[in-house]
């Protein structure tokens, strides 16, 4: 058995009396440590955290995610904790749905809570039977009244049998005076809200806080884009990527002078922002939330393609993201699409079927006689070679079309015909990339993305890689693939909300978090990445600085 370090102020009895609740599976999901103020609650969680942290804490012990700050901000404890758990969330009601949906084991610490709105945050999640929570909240205080007295176990610090006397005594014998502590503590320097340069250098928490506190007023736009973003802005890195992330979600309401002052700013951030189309936005207008990307071929070259949620595609110009047009395949929900050469529109539906959209297609030359005596085109072969199959992942490059399905499977149909397990559960994306050999032929390779965290790659003329070409614990939920001018480029969006860009024959990669679940991804030869999400969709071009890296 693994020796554990003792906490201090004496608290062995109510370090192994939350040990024990930890490991006992009949024990309610909510711990509340209370108690009146110098009692030593927030040396115990900080004990809890280090111990259940360790790679040696047995599973049912251990400690997943912990509120970095004093439980001040509503939201910065869901894009805390979210973070942590490896989810993306914007709100408290996103976090609980997610965590309902991802049944894995999660004990949460929340330190120092003081606002109603994270304790009943607490309460939702607690009802989760997977959900262990550890809540430090002073007696009496408002938070205590939300949590105390709804059949949750309680540890009151105050209690005697909470505390070894001789330890505790000497514990607080230790410490300073309560006046020279407080006295010592400097009060964090204001924050200009209004400024893109102080909101982007100051304590990303302390901004979240003032923000969610200041709703009267938008700052310019920057309010709104901050909590739009928040999650990505909260995590550790330069100035110039948090003005790259508000600048991605920076809407046309805004005051005209901040898209200037974080593209400047963000000149030193690895991507630079082409183009934006947000919820609210007049000029261009915002085309609603995105389900499914692709970009165009045929006639529809030139152009990005956006599903959203209740199947309506929209054609978007690349260039600058101006709506120009739409096709409604009348298949409901959306879940992937596909264009092939002549611009027909491939549409995988919720039930997992693919039906083809021809309107945009480019007709055959000749008269009608010429063109029925021509017989049926490589399209109408592959859209008959589709029918009655069904997959959860779409994509096609020139005559090639891949399916993937909810077994790991992934299927090929078109010029090359073959299948291929490459998944441990249901395949989530796939893409397909025509790659020039040296005899001047193409060679397909399709890249396919899985819960299972990984992304592969297999050409159906040879056997699947052995070893992914990426792999993290979090679902693959969107990829695309395509050949550069320097190989194949692959971007991967990610369950947390990470986007990345690879280029497999170098190990280049640049990531991009814009702060909000992403729905899809596409990429063009430039590596230029679309990103599309429930809220915005933002163009983003690598600025290259070394060659080892995109």
């Amino acid at each position: 058995m693994t020796r554990w370090e003792p906490p201090a102020a004496g608290r062995e009895p109510a370090a192994a009396a939350v040990l024990g609740w930890l490991a006992d599976p009949k024990a309610p999901h909510l711990c509340l440590v209370s108690g009146s103020a110098g009692c030593g609650k927030s040396t115990l969680l900080a004990w809890l955290v280090r111990h259940g942290s360790r790679s040696a804490t047995p599973a049912e012990r251990a400690i997943h995610a912990v509120s970095p700050f004093a439980g001040s901000s509503a939201r910065g404890t869901v894009w805390a904790l979210a973070a942590q758990l490896g989810l993306s969330a914007r709100t408290p009601g996103e976090l609980v749905a997610q965590l309902a949906a991802d049944t894995r084991r999660a004990a949460i610490v929340i330190p120092d809570l003081a606002e109603r709105a994270v304790a009943e945050l607490v309460l939702e999640l607690a009802r989760l039977p997977h959900v262990r929570l550890i809540v430090e909240a002073r007696t009496g205080s408002p938070a205590h009244g939300v949590l105390a007295g709804n059949g949750y176990a309680e540890l009151d610090l105050d209690l005697a049998q909470w505390q070894d006397t001789r330890r505790f005594e000497q514990w607080q014998a230790a410490l300073p005076p309560r006046g020279e502590a407080d006295a010592g503590a400097r009060a964090a320097d204001p924050v200009d809200l209004s400024s893109p340069e102080a909101v982007c250098a100051a304590d990303p928490w302390v901004v979240t806080a003032l923000y969610e506190a200041d709703a009267a007023e938008d700052h310019g736009g920057l309010r709104s884009s901050w909590l739009k973003a928040g999650q990505s802005l909260c995590r550790e890195q330069t100035p110039a990527t948090r003005a790259l992330v508000l600048l991605a979600a920076l809407g046309d309401m805004a005051d005209p002078r901040l898209r200037p002052a974080l593209a400047g700013l963000a000149d030193e951030a690895p991507w630079q922002v082409d183009w934006t189309l947000t919820k609210g936005d007049v000029t261009p207008p915002w085309t609603g939330p995105v389900a499914a990307l692709t970009l165009g071929e045929g006639s529809l070259d030139g152009t990005v393609l956006a599903a959203d949620h209740l199947g309506t595609v929209r054609i978007l110009t690349l260039r600058d993201g101006v709506p120009h047009g739409r096709l409604s395949p009348a298949v409901g929900v959306v879940s992937a699409l596909a264009v092939l050469l002549d611009g027909t529109l491939l549409v995988l539906g919720e039930a997992g079927g693919v039906h083809a959209d021809r309107s945009g297609a480019q007709k055959k030359s000749g008269s009608g006689m010429e063109a029925l005596l021509e017989g049926p085109d490589e399209a109408d072969g592959l859209i008959t070679s589709l029918q009655g199959q069904a997959g959860t992942a779409l994509a096609s490059a020139g005559d090639v079309v891949a399916l993937g399905d909810a077994l790991g499977t992934v299927r090929v149909s078109g010029e090359a015909v073959a299948r291929a397990a490459l998944h441990d559960g249901p395949v989530s994306a796939v893409a397909v990339v025509s790659l020039p050999v040296d005899d001047g032929t193409m060679l397909p390779v399709v890249y396919s993305g899985g819960v299972d965290g990984k992304v592969r790659a297999w050409s159906p003329l040879e056997d699947p890689m052995r070893l992914p070409v990426v792999e993290r614990r979090q679902s693959v939920v969107a990829l695309d693939a395509t050949y550069g001018d320097e190989g194949p480029l692959v971007a991967v969006a990610w369950a947390d909300g990470l986007v990345e860009l690879h280029q497999p024959d170098t190990g280049g990669h640049l990531r991009f978090r814009p702060g909000a679940p992403v729905r899809a991804v596409a990429v063009t030869t430039q590596g230029s990445v679309v990103v599309g999400m429930d809220e915005t969709v933002v163009r983003l071009s690598p600025r290259i600085r070394q060659p080892t890296t995109l």
